[in-house]
């Protein structure tokens, strides 16, 4: 089996990996990290995933024996061994399957701009050629790291409103002269949407269920109407439940 991490998010408080658990070409499970530094970020993660590997696979093995007839008792599950990558394998994120239609519904869920963003991006298009030069990077290594972040070669490409600032936010975050190659990407809405569709799954819970606790803890009753950070948290907190489920 193997380990691969992404760092999800920087700032100056914290930082957010992402752990999944691939074996033979599939994804086995994915769990979230947050700590002050990568390291312990993706020492959280490591154990919130080994947990639900073992509870996934001690749910399978106990299928298996209630569907045969054999009078012994199955044995216990083997934790599979874990290889931990030597650095964040950014460059290999890859989104958790879409979930079930009978899954949270609304409004199908899926990203979408909210009428209020402006028509004229040209100060944020300015912004971002002002970090660029002071972070040091090229046309080439910009491309480069928009191909990492977004799968696209230019700024310009950018249709979502949501993106560029995402895009903003973070060069600003990102330090003088720092590799193009290596830099934490900006959090993708999508990925954020398709992790909390995940975790909803696991979690069993149906429409009413996950908008019951979207309005207790953040105040809303759409996914739609958070940004980018108020996802992230939603999806943390719905890890703390997926754990305590466990427990």
């Amino acid at each position: 089996m193997q380990i691969r991490a992404e760092l999800c998010h920087v700032d100056t408080l914290r930082c957010i990996v992402r752990v999944e658990a691939w074996d033979e070409g599939a994804v086995q499970g994915s769990a979230l990290g947050e700590a002050a530094n990568a390291e312990e970020a993706e020492e959280r993660a490591l154990d919130r995933l080994n947990t639900r590997l073992q509870l996934s696979r001690g749910q399978r093995s106990e299928q298996v024996a209630s569907s045969t007839e054999l009078k012994e008792s199955p044995k216990e599950p083997q934790r599979a061994p874990v290889e931990r990558p030597r650095k964040l394998e950014q460059d290999h994120a890859v989104s958790p399957a879409p979930p079930a239609t009978q899954q949270i519904a609304e409004s199908d869920d899926v990203p979408s701009e909210t009428p209020t963003d402006p028509d004229d991006w040209s100060d944020e298009l300015t912004a971002i050629d002002l970090e660029i030069r002071r972070i040091g990077w090229t046309r080439e290594q910009e491309q480069a790291y928009l191909n990492r972040a977004f799968g696209l070669g230019s700024r310009h490409k950018l249709t979502r409103y949501a993106d560029l600032v995402a895009y903003l936010r973070q060069l600003k975050l990102i330090q003088t002269n720092d590799d193009a190659s290596t830099a934490p990407v900006p959090i993708r809405r999508g990925d954020l949407l398709s992790q909390g569709d995940s975790m909803l799954k696991q979690l069993g819970w149906n429409s009413d269920q996950a908008r019951a606790f979207l309005q207790k803890h953040l105040g809303s009753t759409s996914r739609q109407q958070l940004s980018d950070e108020q996802l992230l948290q939603f999806n943390m907190l719905l890890e703390e439940q997926s754990l305590n489920a466990t427990n």
